[in-house]
């Protein structure tokens, strides 16, 4: 019997026409699908290649599908990381004419991993704290617009590498609402949530023997407790000074910054005699050093990431005493004679294995190491050489899992 597909998307593509929306999802064949990681899900979930990028595709009931495709489109109006939506598709039936699942179409986001394909890899030891400290920040960030999870935990994030950190996206919004403002209870129970399926998340991943049974997985969940706890008091607690000490303003804003979040305003008041001054930031958003590069190069990268190519920005101003040139000046020849060059100098091949931002910033960690070991100043040429044979050829690709078939890419369904 011949169906009536119905294709809700901004911008629908006539190629997602061709793909086998008669079959359910599971059954699809491999020569459709991408071999690529996917984490739990407790919907069946396929990543297709189509028109030159790669899309998931996750059936799911067709009230919960348009609900989590209006979220993903508010949330993709912010600077909250989350994936981008494509589309939904209903009026799906199989050959015998029996009604199929909608499906709702994102985009997948390249040099992303979910939290399993991570623990599979060999990682630093702290790299628990690190995905932590990352799901922490997007908790706060999702909070400060509104935005209740209603089911957070690390299944539902993706993890991007920012510098010597990570960065998390929202992936799953199917239980999510955005309300203007989120009371302490509704904060506080998100937390919770996500601190149970943390320690629940991570139980799982020592029974499969993934991570050392003597990793203490409660005090894991709790310490994103603790984070976020910081991190929220410090965008909203009041920060008391005396008034002969203005400089602690200052300092107060440039911590808020090392967090990630820009101060656009401030709400200062002192006491009768004028002795103490009292401080609030009253507009806070992420992405401080973000935005700054993005200004000033074009550049859409992470947080640290982009604190790092400034800080060799900077670098670059002193060593051609450039300091009294405008920096907009400055940042379009250093992208044109530095990080270009750098990037570009990689085999093409090998590109794809880590995002530009993140591959700039492990040759600037290698150029420290050699410079270290050989006790000069290596020049670029020959640490990006070094670079290439003795470390990025031995990674794995991040852009995505190569030479597996899309069934053995499956961690877990």
């Amino acid at each position: 019997m011949p169906q009536t597909l119905q294709i809700t998307a901004a911008h629908p593509d006539p190629a997602l026409l061709s793909l086998p929306w008669d079959i359910p999802l599971e059954d699809w064949p491999n020569e459709v699908l991408a071999a690529l990681p996917r984490g739990i899900s407790r919907h069946v979930v396929r990543f297709v290649k189509l028109s030159g990028q790669v899309l998931a595709v996750k059936e799911i009931g067709e009230t919960v599908a348009f609900n989590e495709y209006e979220l993903l489109r508010q949330l993709s109006k912010t600077d909250v990381p989350s994936v981008e939506p494509v589309g939904v598709i209903t009026g799906r039936k199989d050959k015998n004419g029996e009604r199929l699942e909608a499906v709702l179409i994102t985009k997948h986001l390249q040099f992303s991993l979910p939290y399993r394909s991570l623990y599979s890899q060999t990682l630093q030891p702290d790299t628990e704290s690190r995905l932590i400290d990352a799901l922490a920040v997007l908790m706060v960030r999702l909070h400060l617009i509104g935005f209740y999870w209603g089911d957070v935990s690390l299944s539902n994030t993706l993890f991007r590498r920012d510098a010597e950190t990570f960065a998390a996206w929202l992936v799953d919004a199917e239980t999510g609402q955005l309300l203007p403002r989120l009371s302490d209870g509704q904060r506080n129970y998100d937390i919770d949530l996500a601190r149970t399926n943390i320690i629940g998340e991570l139980m799982d991943l020592q029974a499969g023997e993934m991570i050392d049974e003597d990793v203490d997985v409660i005090a894991i969940g709790d310490a994103l407790k603790q984070r976020y706890n910081e991190l929220w008091s410090a965008l909203h607690d009041k920060e008391e000074f005396d008034a002969d000490e203005p400089w602690l303003v200052a300092q107060h804003i440039e911590y808020l910054n090392s967090l990630g979040f820009d101060v656009d305003e401030l709400e200062m008041t002192t006491d009768i005699d004028g002795t103490t001054v009292m401080i609030q930031p009253k507009i806070v958003d992420a992405g401080h050093h973000a935005r700054r590069l993005m200004h000033l190069t074009g550049l859409d990268v992470q947080e640290n990431q982009a604190r790092r190519l400034l800080n060799d920005l900077e670098h670059y101003r002193a060593i051609t005493d450039r300091q009294k040139d405008e920096i907009e000046f400055v940042a379009h020849d250093w992208l044109a004679q530095v990080f270009e060059p750098t990037v570009q100098a990689v085999p093409r091949e090998l590109r794809k294995k880590l995002e530009p931002a993140q591959l700039f910033h492990e040759i600037l960690d290698h150029r420290w190491f050699l410079s270290e070991q050989q006790r000069r100043d290596v020049p670029m040429s020959e640490v990006v050489d070094s670079y290439i044979h003795t470390v990025l050829r031995n990674r794995p690709d991040e852009m995505s899992i190569l030479g597996l078939a899309p069934e053995d890419a499956d961690l877990q369904e």
